[in-house]
């Protein structure tokens, strides 16, 4: 370990060290004697493709899984927790990606579900909100601690989750793409809340595939590929490419795919769209072309989600038109959006994406289920089990067969289904609501090859993102909400980062 790179009170031994560390699942080796060490008073960054084994090898620590052999040892004390209450306990916390949180309870009743204060045998409310409200004032949290979860924002559920495991006291927190949801503002908050908990002495362990982020804010990284450790080191002295070659046991020359499609005629006309359900979209006006890719860009809480849901009919629509190919359509749910030739990639892959206990097969061919239907309302399972193939194979998603359980694929491979799924449906408009979200750089490349190769076959694509690069990238045009109405529409090789950002605070 290089010494200088902390304070001689601060150069301990491991805080955490994870040694040959391996996991099988039926058909598959997630991990193969993988290794983590990580330093007190540290960031350390966990990184790898999709499938690498970052969340297993965490799930091992936690107790989610347990681990066929290796050893763990925690403040130099062998430890197995059994599960993620005992990890908890011992000083080892985890903020998961996917947000797993009681939507119908309060936020004071989630930071402290399963360890509430008693007064007399009974829950000591008052007690509970104090000491939530004391835990959100230090970390400068703007959440009522008696606020309904389902009421929260996505990004002020994932602070909550922050303040949670800031409660515990915790000498290990997992981050598991901490900033998915975030705005820029919320990044520089988290980030506060990160130094605030390294300077206390803990171990940060941070999953992200932002590059920016992982040079900001980590001091040393591990990176795993097929499960197996590549390298621990400090951080200093790698540059981007260096981590991307690491990762991906290749040099990756360029970040985006070249582009050779050309826009052609308007096929998608959005007039005054207003939806009914208030605070939400104000007379959104756009036109969409063949061939073109058009980006939706904004900060967090401008309603770029509600464009996209009330075109698809989940969202009800109160007023203005919908008109593909000249003819108006009223989209009154999902299934008639699917019919008039939309598909929807939602943003929430495990709320609204996925069947997570189910297998690949269904969660591909769910869409489409009446294409399958033969004589007698019979499925066709050679017809099925075709297309399940093709999704795996033009997806390239890594797994063991067609009937793995997509739970527990890792996140970019639920991500492939998911847009095989809507492939399958022969879409003309495709809506991807924040598609990269938590999907490592290589999976990041092939799908942006896959919305160009669908723009120069002539669909109409819509992408909601918030990583600007990725606007400025993959986009032809970018529409720009603020605060629920249009702030501009700009040409991608005209505009700048600063006139987007400037455009989404417009009406705020």
């Amino acid at each position: 370990m290089d010494t200088c790179l902390v304070p001689p009170a601060q150069q301990q031994e491991w805080l955490l060290e994870m040694t040959g560390i391996s996991k099988t699942f039926p058909g598959v080796k997630a991990l193969d004697r993988a290794s983590l060490k990580v330093r007190p008073y540290s960031v350390h960054a966990l990184m790898g493709e999709n499938g690498a084994g970052k969340s297993t090898l965490l799930k091992c620590l936690f107790g989610i899984y347990e681990k066929d052999e290796g050893t763990i040892r925690f403040q130099n004390q062998p430890v197995e927790f059994t599960s993620s209450k005992e990890a908890l306990n011992h000083g080892v916390s985890m903020v998961h990606q996917e947000l797993n949180q009681v939507l119908q309870s309060s936020v004071m009743d989630n930071v402290w579900l399963g360890r509430y204060p008693l007064k007399r045998g009974f829950i000591d409310h008052k007690t509970m909100y104090k000491n939530t409200k004391k835990i959100f004032e230090e970390l400068d949290i703007d959440v009522d601690p008696k606020d309904k979860v389902a009421d929260l924002s996505v990004s002020q559920r994932q602070m909550v989750e922050i303040a949670k495991a800031f409660s515990y006291d915790a000498k290990i927190v997992i981050m598991d793409e901490p900033t998915s949801s975030l705005s820029e503002k919320e990044v520089r908050h988290l980030f506060t809340i990160i130094r605030k908990l390294k300077d206390r002495g803990c171990g940060i362990v941070y999953i992200s595939h932002k590059m920016e982020e992982i040079f900001e804010i980590c001091d040393d990284i591990t990176i795993l590929r097929d499960g197996q450790w590549i390298t621990t080191r400090p951080l200093s002295g790698l540059d981007m490419d260096q981590i991307i070659s690491l990762m991906v046991g290749r040099e990756l020359t360029q970040r985006f795919p070249q582009r050779h499609h050309q826009p052609k005629e308007v096929i998608l006309q959005i007039e005054n769209l207003t939806s009914k359900n208030q605070p939400s979209i104000q007379d959104v006006s756009f036109e969409l072309r063949k061939g073109e890719i058009l980006g939706i860009a904004g900060l967090v809480g401008a309603k770029r989600t509600d464009i996209v849901e009330t075109i698809f009919g989940i969202r009800d629509k109160c007023s203005g038109s919908i008109k593909l190919h000249g003819q108006e359509l009223d989209n009154k749910d999902a299934y008639q959006a699917i019919q008039n030739g939309f598909a929807l990639v939602t943003e929430e892959r495990r709320a609204t994406g996925i069947y997570g206990t189910l297998d690949i097969t269904f969660n591909s061919l769910i869409a489409n289920i009446e294409k399958y239907k033969g004589r007698f309302g019979l499925l066709n399972n050679d017809t099925m089990g075709d297309d399940t193939q093709w999704v795996i194979e033009s997806m390239k998603v890594k797994t063991p067969h067609h009937n793995t359980a997509i739970g527990s694929l890792s996140g970019g491979n639920q991500q492939k289904v998911v847009i095989g799924r809507w492939l399958l449906t022969q879409p003309e408009i495709l809506m991807l609501d924040e598609p990269t979200r938590g999907i490592d750089v290589g999976a990041k490349f092939e799908i942006y090859q896959l919305m160009l190769d669908l723009a120069a076959k002539d669909k109409g694509i819509i992408m909601i993102s918030s990583e600007m690069p990725e606007l400025l990238g993959v986009t032809d045009r970018i529409l720009v909400m603020s605060n629920g109405r249009v702030a501009g529409i700009v040409n991608t090789k005209e505009t700048t980062q600063n006139e987007i950002l400037e455009l989404a605070a417009r009406y705020l």
